[in-house]
């Protein structure tokens, strides 16, 4: 009887898992960014549901991207340590739970810790999901399912804006949330396809460095977000305290700076001193790589200025309903989607370096030309263009960074990779929010202060019955209500609402105008991404020597 002995598989090969796993991975991602992109779509109905103002019901984006930046590498550690599989069901439950109370919340505040749960729990989903794939998937799968949860996060933004904004039209911006909801719950499920793994008790959190990190971000994003409502340089009103006559939101920002410094310092020290850091620094050790960072960080403040300016203009200034703002954004959020998902194929024939300055350009001109032609009608064929263009080097820089950053870190590093990437994301998009919203403020405040004092229908009389050092963005019904409290006659009403028109479009102009100067800001130092020869394939395994220049 003669036996026949299997042949060895070739040196290299690779085993093929299903894509079952990846199904629940993709979710997690959809997850996370189809509630950052329904908050947005859903400001209009907060604001009238709870009686606040756009700036405060704008707090839950910012509150989620806050605990999230916050929180994201000291949730790396804790993977770590517990296992990646365990946290992630843990945490996929609890943002299931922060869906309830959006879904139930009777005031602001309750929408707020909503945000601030979810961003807890994503702090963790961040890194888990790199790390997770690290684990399910080898070579080639692996790069396919890398790629994918850039698309994922570009088809989930346009998934949003549209079923976001017909249910809130139709029904109510609450049952957005029932989506989350029900999205949590089918992650849930799919996680037990993915491949156990076994934590490292082992593994020890730096407590210090957890706290410099989260105190540096909560002071920058706290400075950034209150620097229209506490002052810019010397205290408002509103502020919670001065010193010397100084607004916090400027001290704030220089303290997380000065903290963030600190972090990095200690950081350094404890890995010189042969201890487990909180996050491996050497990720970022290459120019390569801090350019990489750097990119992300802009193009998601940019994408996260834009998303908040859109809705802002049409729901709260021109009264729309939520679909309009769907309707108007699905030219950017499709273009991002498409071009996230097939700029995988110029990566063999055009280098990350190419790419990166080539999208930064498109997003310059893009920004530039909206603030030439935007009005206050979105239909328009040169609007939906300069949308378009800015979806497409929105969506090429989206892959294109994170791609740089995981194929060039072995596979120890993943988790470290995940938490530097959702810090970098979450921070941007949460002070990109907050820069919008301080900076369309005060330029609104600034140009209508100007306007009223050269209008020859205004008399002094008439602009001392209103405030208008509390000037915020409100509709035209709106204005005519706070008008008929006043002595204004019908003449002079409608006067107010044409300045006020003209005030807010000169507003979202300057506001376009500045955002194409940041995205220029990037253009030079994307030209330090990688420039790998179009056949050549990074190998994370190799020594990680510094790049030559």
């Amino acid at each position: 009887m003669s036996t026949t002995t299997p042949e060895p598989a070739p040196a290299g090969a690779e085993e093929r898992r299903s894509w079952t796993p990846l199904v629940g991975l993709f979710l997690a991602q959809v997850l996370m960014s189809f509630n950052v992109a329904a908050l947005p779509v859903s400001l209009g109905g907060m604001v009238d549901d709870f009686g606040v103002p756009p700036t405060s019901a704008s707090t839950t984006i910012v509150m989620y991207g806050l605990a999230v930046a916050a929180l994201v590498m000291t949730g790396a550690k804790l993977g770590q340590r517990i296992g990646w599989l365990l946290a992630f069901r843990i945490v996929v439950a609890l943002f299931a739970a922060s869906a309830v109370l959006m879904i139930v919340s009777p005031s602001i505040g309750w929408a707020i810790a909503g945000q601030a749960l979810a961003g807890a729990s994503a702090a963790i989903i961040v890194p888990a999901l790199v790390a997770l794939i690290a684990e399910n998937y080898r070579g080639p799968q692996q790069a396919t399912a890398i790629g994918s949860l850039g698309s994922a996060r570009a088809v989930s933004g346009m998934t949003a804006f549209f079923l976001g904004g017909a249910l809130g039209t139709l029904v109510g911006w609450r049952p957005v949330f029932g989506v989350v909801l029900a999205l949590a719950v089918t992650v849930f499920v799919f996680s037990f396809k993915l491949r156990a793994d076994r934590g490292d008790p082992g593994i020890t959190i730096d407590a210090v460095a957890a706290l410099l990190i989260g105190a540096a971000i909560v002071a920058l994003t706290l400075g950034f977000n209150n620097l229209n409502g506490w002052g810019i340089l010397v205290a408002s009103p509103g502020a919670p305290f001065d010193v010397a006559g100084v607004s916090p939101a400027p001290l704030l920002v220089v303290l997380g700076v000065v903290l963030g410094q600190t972090f990095f310092w200690w950081t350094r020290r404890r890995a010189r001193a042969g201890r487990v850091p909180l996050v491996d620094l050497s990720v970022l050790r290459r120019p390569s790589e801090r350019a990489a960072v750097y990119a992300m960080f802009v193009v998601v403040a940019l994408e996260a200025a834009l998303n908040f300016t859109v809705p802002l203009y049409i729901q709260i200034v021109q009264g729309r309903t939520p679909f309009d703002t769907s309707l108007a954004m699905i030219p950017f959020n499709l273009t991002v989607f498409v071009t996230a998902t097939l700029v995988v194929r110029f990566y063999k024939t055009y280098p990350p370096r190419t790419i990166g300055v080539f999208g930064f350009t498109l997003t310059t001109v893009a920004l530039a030309w909206l603030s030439l032609v935007v009005t206050n009608n979105w239909e328009t064929l040169p609007t939906i263009l300069g949308l378009i263009v800015f979806g497409v080097g929105q969506g090429a820089l989206v892959t294109l960074v994170f791609n740089v950053l995981v194929t060039a870190a072995p596979k120890r590093l993943a988790g470290d990779v995940g938490s530097i990437r959702g810090t970098t994301q979450n921070l941007a998009s949460a002070v990109g929010t907050a820069l919008a919203g301080a900076l369309l403020v005060t330029v609104l405040g600034i140009t209508v202060g100007r306007a009223v004092i050269e209008h020859p229908d205004l008399p002094p009389s008439l602009v001392a019955q209103v405030d208008l050092d509390q000037v915020n963005f409100v509709s035209n019904d709106d204005l005519r209500s706070v008008l008929a409290g006043t002595t204004a006659d019908a003449a002079q009403v409608d006067a107010a609402v044409a300045l006020n028109e003209q005030a807010r479009l000169d507003t979202l102009r300057l506001g376009l105008l500045i955002l194409a100067g940041v995205s220029a800001t990037a253009i030079l130092p994307a030209s330090r991404l990688p420039r790998y020869r179009p056949d050549e394939i990074p190998d994370p395994s190799r020594d990680r020597d510094p790049e030559p220049a």
